[in-house]
């Protein structure tokens, strides 16, 4: 076992882990942070996206131990003191999820996305949401909510 100091939705912590573990273990069975999911386990789905240093990365296959001294930010950062972030309450609004499974890692998508383009095209979110897959919502939703948050967000 290994013990690993990492900074997860702004805030410094410590967690011990296998020294192959993945930083999808190293967040849900080590910090309890549940919202990356275990989907295919071959970077496939997207279920499992988190931002590592701001770009959109599969958990999956991110060994933890490679992530000291970079920022993740997972599903659980993007509300504050209670209150959902802009991009989860368009995707309300839009109906941008129905079983939830992937929409964790559709919104750490979407967030990598528009930092690195915060004006994106519908083009552009697609291609930025490649390696996200959704059974349930047929995508259009999900689109229609990060154009109109990326349209009305500072």
């Amino acid at each position: 076992m290994t013990r690993l100091k990492l900074r997860v939705n702004g805030e410094e912590t410590e967690v011990e882990v296998r020294e192959t573990a993945l930083l999808l273990d190293a967040l849900r069975d080590g910090l309890g942070l549940t919202g990356a999911k275990r989907g295919c386990e071959t970077s496939h789905c997207g279920a499992c996206t988190v931002n590592l240093d701001g770009m959109a990365v599969h958990s999956c296959v991110v060994l933890a131990a490679r992530c000291e001294g970079k920022e993740i930010a997972t599903v659980e950062g993007l509300s504050r003191d209670g209150a959902l972030d802009g991009l989860q309450r368009a995707f309300l609004k839009h109906g941008a999820l129905q079983c939830g499974y992937c929409t964790p890692g559709m919104l750490m998508a979407a967030k990598g996305l528009l930092r690195r383009n915060p004006r994106p095209t519908l083009e552009d979110v697609k291609a930025g949401l490649d390696g996200n897959l959704c059974r349930c919502t047929g995508y259009t939703g999900i689109f229609e909510a990060i154009l109109e948050y990326s349209r009305t967000s500072e």
